[in-house]
């Protein structure tokens, strides 16, 4: 079991190596949610995300002839581009199984930092038995993303540059995928402060560290936005670690996610994956619970597909009521689509796409269906908008409410 003289160890492995990021106030969050909030922004690692502590002192324990073999580790793509940045730099061979359905961007970058990519399987735990076979074959030394002392300890870093930036901090929230981050930030953060409380976040389709530690049976299974956190078994060596010194661990939902995301990208200016929101996302969803105290949140990662995030956006914007769909009634006949265009323009709300529904309509053969997407500015400004269409007589449906919406 790693000590919290192992990560102070760490510490001293990893300066110099690795970014000691920034861990700021922000003072948006904390009026929205009524609590001291300071974010650690791992996200701006050289590869984007914490893996590098952790993969970094690993790496550095290795022998001479181990590292002449080589290495090789499994990942959904962050530990994968940590390992691969930092063996590149120790002209270390390494090569990296990933899952068939890691985004792009992570098979994309770790390729780009120069080790070979196997796409082996369709979840982390298909790529890590091919892993540790593969290895066995070749005679590779195996790096866990999570269940390794050295790889924990190298996590557990972040609890002590947050500390030692803030010591008044009493809560410090964590995403929980195989357990590496908090087991190694609970052993710094513990071994500083005891009385702080570590709380850890799962996505609801992936809470297999939920299921060990509450003794329940909830399904894991399904896509997450927070595929980073999307680990079907917790480690040995993490779930003992979390057992003992994580105060709980609390559940989000993939709404939650995505307006974490949304928000830290309008609020803070900095993209964050789905996992690297996620201890944002478990204030959102229960701010009671935080309320009055210094929290601090690590914002794990930043790789996140362009396309995905492109989506994220434009969901939170059906959300909150400035983007949506509407269909309308109207006569088949020339000038309905400008009388419509008129009202909407006179309530200063702006037309993004237009078209006619004349064939898949219960409407008669002389009217038609038009669905119109519209911005406004709220949900008060949409509500506005659609009573003065049905003001003007026009039949009014919304399409496609999002769930969560506000």
């Amino acid at each position: 079991m790693p000590t919290f003289e192992d990560v102070r160890k760490a510490a001293r492995v990893v300066k110099g190596a690795v970014i000691d990021t920034d861990f700021d106030p922000s003072r948006t969050l904390s009026k929205l949610l009524g609590a001291d909030i300071w974010l650690k922004f791992e996200n701006l690692q050289f590869t984007g995300a914490f893996k590098e502590r952790g993969a970094l002192n690993r790496l550095s324990a290795l022998d001479k002839a181990a590292r002449a073999r080589g290495v090789i580790a499994m990942s959904a793509g962050n530990h994968a581009q940590g390992v691969a940045y930092h063996a590149g730099r120790l002209g270390i061979p390494a090569t990296i199984v990933m899952p068939e359905g890691t985004p792009t961007v992570k098979v994309e970058n770790t390729r780009a930092l120069g080790a070979e990519v196997i796409l082996h399987g369709a979840m982390l735990e298909d790529a890590a038995a091919f892993a540790v076979a593969e290895g066995t074959s070749r005679g590779l030394t195996f790096i866990h993303p999570y269940d390794d002392p050295l790889v924990i300890a190298g996590q557990g870093t972040i609890a002590l540059e947050m500390l030692r930036v803030n010591p008044d901090l009493d809560t410090i929230v964590v995403p929980i995928g195989g357990g590496g981050l908090i087991g190694g930030i609970a052993l710094a953060a513990k071994g500083l402060k005891p009385d702080i409380r570590i709380i850890g976040v799962q996505a609801k389709l992936y809470p297999a560290m939920y299921n060990k530690i509450k003794q329940s049976s909830l399904a894991v299974r399904g896509d997450t936005l927070a595929e980073g956190i999307a680990v079907k078994a917790p480690g040995r060596i993490t779930e003992e670690i979390v057992r003992r010194l994580v105060d709980d661990i609390v559940l989000v939902d993939e709404a939650d996610l995505e307006r974490a995301v949304s928000l830290l990208i309008t609020i803070e200016k900095t993209v964050v994956e789905g996992a690297g929101a996620a201890g944002l996302a478990a204030m959102l969803a229960d701010p009671a619970r935080f309320r009055g105290r210094k929290v601090g949140l690590v914002l794990c990662g930043g790789n996140i597909d362009t396309r995905l995030l492109a989506s994220v956006l434009t969901r939170e914007l059906a959300r909150d009521g400035r983007l949506s769909r509407l269909a309308i009634d109207i006569p088949d006949r020339p000038g309905q689509l400008a009388k419509v265009s008129a009202v909407i323009g006179a309530q200063g709300a702006n037309i993004v796409e237009v078209y006619h529904q004349r064939v898949f309509t219960d409407l008669p053969a002389k009217g038609t269906e038009l669905h119109l997407v519209i911005e406004t500015r709220d949900r008060a400004h949409l509500e506005a908008t659609t009573a003065a269409l049905k003001a003007a007589g026009f039949g009014v449906l919304m399409k496609g409410q999002m769930a969560g919406a506000r």
